[in-house]
Formats: structure tokens, C-alpha cells, sequence
């Protein structure tokens, strides 16, 4: 679909959209794909050179966009943003709860107490605090939210060192349930999305030690880990899952976790 196609089509259309995370990847792709379709974005990252790019991105396409410098880990900075959303204009409709790191990569026995507290306060606690602070500007009007989980934790359990990681991303799913049934009196839908490997700069937040190198198994794929051809998605994708999820296309679809990664998760 080409943008001008989606610009008619407008499949969330004067939608009020919050994505945390936006500055880069998923969220980044995302914060575009939704504003395409004619949402207001209110773009959730700790300020940097790629967050205001995103803002200023939208601008030019003639979309709306303002951003909140906010970690999401601090209930406070949360909370502002989620009232500045709705100061701003009005309402929230769309919460795509997307931020998150993968921390430190280690074996249990290496890995510190305070680097397994980071990397759940920010996948699982900042998912749990952009839910709670958007909720009372939800309410009203009903809307979706999505929730970036992943294959690890919920379907992929090899990546080793990861145990921080993947019980955050586990924890998403079955939050992402639980609330799904809570909100659906208020006509809120809650998703959960289980991308793979996607091209993405997550990179960037990742510690890995060296004891986790020493972690195998004796495992040989056909194809290395990618079973289709193209190999790792691209953010794109996957934002073309989320606004599906967040539009009325998805109506009567809550409380699932879906996956998108090519069927890496089934190796």
C-alpha cells in the first residue's frame, strides 16, 4: 500500500495514539505507520536525536506528533505523560506499550539482583505503569492496547542468559490476559504481540557476559535459526501488526498473543 493509499484509507483516523519506545525500531516504525493512518501520536522515550527525528518525520508527512521525554520505569514520568496526552488532545484511544530492553545477559548464578530488577522495571513494570496512567483517559471511550512481548519467554526458551529478559516477556502475556478481561467492561481490548528476530537497535541495551557464551546446545538447524528465506522481519512488519491490532479491523480480538517471526519459534 502506498502512502497516499493510506492516507485515504485512514484505518485510525483522528485516533489519539501513545507509543512508548518511539524513538527507534518497533515503536519508531509504528509511531509512522499509525500517523500514515491519520492518528495523533504522542511519542513516550527518554530524549535523544532519534526521538525528535520521529516527531519531526511526522511533521513533515503532515501528521501530528509531540514527545514526551519519559522513562518509563518512573511512575511519575509516566503518569505526566499520559495527562500531557490528554491535555493535549482530549483523549487516548490507542496505548502501544512497546519500550523495553534486553538487559543483561547472564546465567542465573552471574546475574546481579540489580540488573534483573532494570530489565523487569522497564519491559514488565513500564508496561504495567503506561496501562495504569492511560487507563483513566481510556475509559470513556474504550480503545486497544497492545503490548510488545515476545517468542522468549512465551514460545522460545534457548536464548540463554536471557532469564531476566524472558520472565519480563512472559510476564507481559499473562498481563496482557489479565487485563483484557478487566477493561473489556469499558470496551477496551488488550493484545500482546510476540515478534522474533526483527532488525531493530535493541542491541544497544544489551550487556552480555562472558559466562553466558559458555551456554550450548547441541543443536544443528537446516537453515540456522530463520527458516524463511528473507531472515529477520523488519520493524514494518510488525507495525503493520499493531495497526491492525489497534484498529476497529480487530474488533473482536482481545486478550491473545499473537506471534510474528517467521516460525522461528517452532525450530
Amino acid at each position: 500500500m502506498s502512502n497516499k493509499e493510506g492516507l485515504a484509507e485512514g484505518r485510525v483516523r483522528g485516533k489519539v495514539a501513545v507509543v512508548t519506545g518511539a524513538g527507534s525500531g518497533i515503536g519508531r516504525a509504528a509511531a509512522l505507520r499509525l500517523a500514515e493512518q491519520g492518528a495523533k501520536l504522542v511519542l513516550v522515550d527518554l530524549i535523544d536525536a532519534r526521538s525528535k527525528e520521529v516527531e519531526e518525520e511526522i511533521s513533515r508527512t503532515g501528521g501530528e506528533a509531540f514527545f514526551a521525554d519519559t522513562d518509563v520505569s518512573d511512575p511519575a514520568r509516566v503518569e505526566h505523560a499520559m495527562k500531557q496526552a490528554a491535555e493535549k488532545y482530549g483523549r487516548i484511544d490507542i496505548l502501544f506499550a512497546n519500550a523495553g530492553v534486553n538487559g543483561t545477559l547472564a546465567p542465573i548464578e552471574h546475574l546481579d539482583p540489580e540488573d534483573w530488577d532494570r530489565t523487569l522495571g522497564i519491559n514488565l513494570k513500564g508496561t504495567f505503569l503506561a496501562t495504569k496512567y492511560a487507563l483513566p483517559h481510556m475509559k470513556k471511550n474504550g480503545g486497544s492496547i497492545v503490548i510488545t512481548s515476545s517468542i522468549n519467554g512465551s514460545r522460545k526458551f534457548t536464548g540463554f542468559g536471557m532469564s531476566a529478559y524472558s520472565s519480563s516477556k512472559a510476564g507481559q502475556v499473562a498481563f496482557a490476559k489479565m487485563a483484557a478481561l478487566e477493561l473489556a467492561q469499558f470496551g477496551i481490548r488488550v493484545n500482546a504481540i510476540c515478534p522474533g528476530a526483527i532488525r531493530t537497535n535493541i542491541g544497544e541495551n544489551t550487556n552480555t557476559t562472558p559466562e553466558v557464551k559458555e551456554i550450548t546446545i547441541p543443536v544443528e538447524y537446516p537453515k540456522g535459526n530463520q527458516p524463511l528465506e528473507h531472515g529477520p522481519g523488519e520493524p514494518e512488519q510488525v507495525a503493520d501488526l499493531v495497526l491492525f491490532l489497534a484498529s476497529e479491523e480487530s474488533s473482536h480480538i482481545s486478550g491473545t498473543a499473537i506471534y510474528i517471526d517467521g516460525v522461528e519459534s517452532l525450530l
